[in-house]
C-alpha cells in the first residue's frame, strides 16, 4: 500500500495495534484540551497561568488541526467524511481557537471536543452500547410527531396562561408585558421556580397554583411517550405464523415448534 492507504487504515481503523493505539492517544489528547478549557474559564487558574494554557491550546488545535487535514487527505470519500457527524464535529473543534483571533472568548466553546469522546464505542468495539444507542435512535424519531404536538400544545398554553396573568397581576407586580408573563409561565410551568417574578394579588396566585399542578403532569407526558416508544424499538419482532394445528400465534422469531401443541411450525415467517 501506499503512504495514503496505510495513514488511512491508522486513521479510520482500529484492527490493527497501531490504529488502536492512534485512537488512544486521540482520546487522551481530547480530554487533555477539554480539561484545559474548564481550567482556563477558573479566574485564579487563568491569572497565574494565562499564558501556559494559552500555548496548550493552540498546540492542541495545531495538532487536531492536522489531523483533520489527514483524515480529509486519507478518507475515500472526502465529501461524504466531511458532511458526516463525526467530520462536522471534528471541523468544530479546531474553529474555536482560530475564532478567538477575532471573537474575544469564543476559544470556551472547545468543550465541543467532548463529543469526539463519542469515538470511545468504535475504538473499543463497543458493539452492545451502540446497539442500545440505536434503540434510542429509533424510540426519539418514532416519538417525533407526538412530542412536535405537545410542545406546540405546551407553547399555546404559556401563551394563554402568560397573556391572563399580564391582565390579572399588570406592571405593578413585575408583569410589565406579556413576553415577561410567559417567561413566568414557563418558568412556572416547568417548576423551575426562579422567583424573579412572582403573583401579587389573591387571583394571580390562584392561578399559579394550578399552573404549578398542571406542570407536574406536563413533565410526565414527554417521558411517558419516549419510554413506551423505546420499549417498543427494543421489543423483538413480533411472528405472525399460526400453529396449523391449534391456531396459537405469538411465537419466538426462531421457533421451529408450537409454543402450546408442540406441532412443527412452517418455515415461512411474516415478521412486522
Amino acid at each position: 500500500m501506499n503512504l495514503r492507504d496505510q495513514l488511512g487504515d491508522i486513521i479510520f481503523e482500529t484492527n490493527t495495534p497501531l490504529a488502536r493505539g492512534f485512537d488512544v492517544a486521540l482520546l487522551v489528547a481530547i480530554l487533555a484540551s477539554v480539561s484545559l478549557v474548564l481550567l482556563e474559564s477558573v479566574a485564579s487558574v487563568r491569572a497565574q497561568y494565562v499564558e501556559v494554557l494559552r500555548a496548550a491550546e493552540w498546540g492542541f488545535t495545531i495538532l487536531f488541526t492536522v489531523e483533520y487535514g489527514l483524515r480529509l487527505w486519507t478518507a475515500r470519500k472526502p465529501w461524504a467524511y466531511a458532511r458526516s457527524f463525526y467530520g462536522v464535529i471534528d471541523l468544530l473543534a479546531i474553529l474555536p481557537t482560530y475564532a478567538s483571533l477575532f471573537i474575544a472568548g469564543s476559544q470556551y466553546l472547545l468543550v465541543v471536543r467532548a463529543l469526539r469522546l463519542l469515538r470511545v464505542f468504535r475504538v473499543f468495539k463497543a458493539v452492545r452500547y451502540l446497539g442500545e444507542a440505536n434503540v434510542l435512535g429509533r424510540a426519539l424519531r418514532a416519538s417525533r410527531e407526538k412530542i412536535t404536538v405537545f410542545l406546540f400544545t405546551v407553547l399555546t398554553l404559556v401563551l394563554v396562561i402568560g397573556s391572563i396573568m399580564y391582565l390579572v397581576e399588570g406592571p405593578e407586580n413585575g408583569f410589565d408585558s406579556i413576553p415577561i408573563a410567559i417567561y413566568w409561565a414557563i418558568v412556572t410551568l416547568t417548576t423551575v421556580g426562579y422567583g424573579d417574578v412572582a403573583p401579587g394579588t389573591a387571583l394571580g396566585k390562584a392561578l399559579a397554583s394550578v399552573v404549578m399542578i398542571l406542570g407536574y403532569g406536563i413533565i410526565a407526558v414527554p417521558t411517558g411517550i419516549v419510554t413506551t416508544e423505546i420499549s417498543r424499538a427494543s421489543r423483538p419482532p413480533r411472528d405472525l405464523r399460526a400453529c396449523s394445528q391449534c391456531g396459537a400465534t405469538g411465537h419466538e422469531p426462531d421457533a421451529r415448534y408450537c409454543r402450546k401443541c408442540g406441532a412443527e411450525l412452517e418455515e415461512e415467517v411474516e415478521k412486522t
